[in-house]
C-alpha cells in the first residue's frame, strides 16, 4: 500500500488535502492534536481508504515518534500542521515566538528527520508555506517560521534527492477557519489586493499538494508554488 502522511489533517487545508490525496494513495495517516481528528478520520473511511489518525503533539519526542511507529514506508509526507499567533514585534511575546517555529518549522525538519529509513521509492515531501514568507504586517514570528520552511524545503531537496523530492507550496489568503476571526473591513481590503479578486479554496491548495505528490511533477524538486490569485506580483 501507497501510504501518504498529512500534519494538521483536522480541518482546513489539511483536511481538504486529505481528501484529494485519497484519490491517489492506498493508506493515509492523519496527524494533529485535536480531537476533531477523529472526525476526519471517518470522512475518509467513508472515501474507502485506509485511514491512520495519530493524535499526536509533534513539537515532542513522542508525537514524532508516534508517527514514525505507525507507518512502515512512505511514498508522500505533506507537513501541514501549523500555528499561527500574531503580534507586532514591539508586543511579541517570547513563548508565542518560540511556539510557532517549534511548529511551524521545527516539527517539519524532525518528522524529516526521524522517517529517513521510511522513505518509499521516489518519495515526495510537500511543506506548506505561506505567501506570508514574503513578509507580513503583523506576523513577525508566523512570516519568519514559513520563511524558514521554504529554506528547509531547498536544503532538504539537495540531501535527499535523488531519492526523495521536497518542494514547497505557499498559500495566499484561504477560506479556512483562520481568517473568520478576521473583521470583514480587513478581509475586503486583503482581497482587493488579490489580483484574481477572490479568496482561495483549500481544494485549490490541495491539487496543487497533489500535483507535487504525483509522478506528473517528477522532475521538479526544491521549488516553491504559490497559490495566492497573484498576491505576491503586486
Amino acid at each position: 500500500m501507497r501510504t501518504a502522511v498529512i500534519t494538521g489533517a483536522a480541518r482546513g487545508i489539511g483536511r481538504e488535502i486529505s481528501i484529494r490525496l485519497s484519490r491517489d494513495f492506498e493508506h493515509l495517516v492523519v496527524v494533529d492534536m485535536s480531537p476533531n481528528l477523529a472526525e476526519t478520520a471517518l470522512e475518509l473511511e467513508a472515501l474507502e481508504v485506509t485511514v491512520t489518525p495519530v493524535q499526536a503533539n509533534l513539537t515532542t519526542d513522542d508525537g514524532i515518534a508516534q508517527v514514525v511507529d505507525s507507518v512502515d514506508t512512505v511514498a508522500a509526507l505533506v507537513n501541514n500542521a501549523g500555528i499561527t499567533r500574531d503580534s507586532r514585534l514591539v508586543n511579541m511575546d517570547e513563548e508565542d515566538f518560540r511556539a510557532v517555529l517549534d511548529v511551524n518549522l521545527g516539527a517539519p525538519f524532525r518528522l524529516v528527520e526521524e522517517l529517513a529509513q521510511n522513505w518509499a521509492g521516489e518519495a515526495s515531501v510537500v511543506n506548506i508555506a505561506s505567501r506570508a514568507y514574503l513578509g507580513n504586517f503583523g506576523q513577525f514570528n508566523y512570516a519568519m517560521s514559513k520563511g524558514g520552511v521554504v529554506g528547509l524545503t531547498r536544503a532538504l531537496a539537495m540531501s535527499l534527492a535523488p531519492d526523495v523530492r521536497v518542494n514547497a507550496v505557499a498559500p495566499g489568503l484561504t477560506a479556512t477557519e483562520m481568517i473568520e476571526t478576521i473583521p470583514e473591513d480587513v478581509i475586503s481590503r486583503m482581497v482587493a489586493a488579490v489580483p484574481l479578486s477572490r479568496v482561495g479554496k483549500p481544494s485549490e491548495i490541495a491539487d496543487a499538494v497533489a500535483w507535487l505528490c504525483s509522478s506528473e511533477s517528477s522532475y521538479v524538486t526544491g521549488q516553491v508554488v504559490v497559490v495566492d490569485g497573484g498576491r505576491s506580483l503586486t
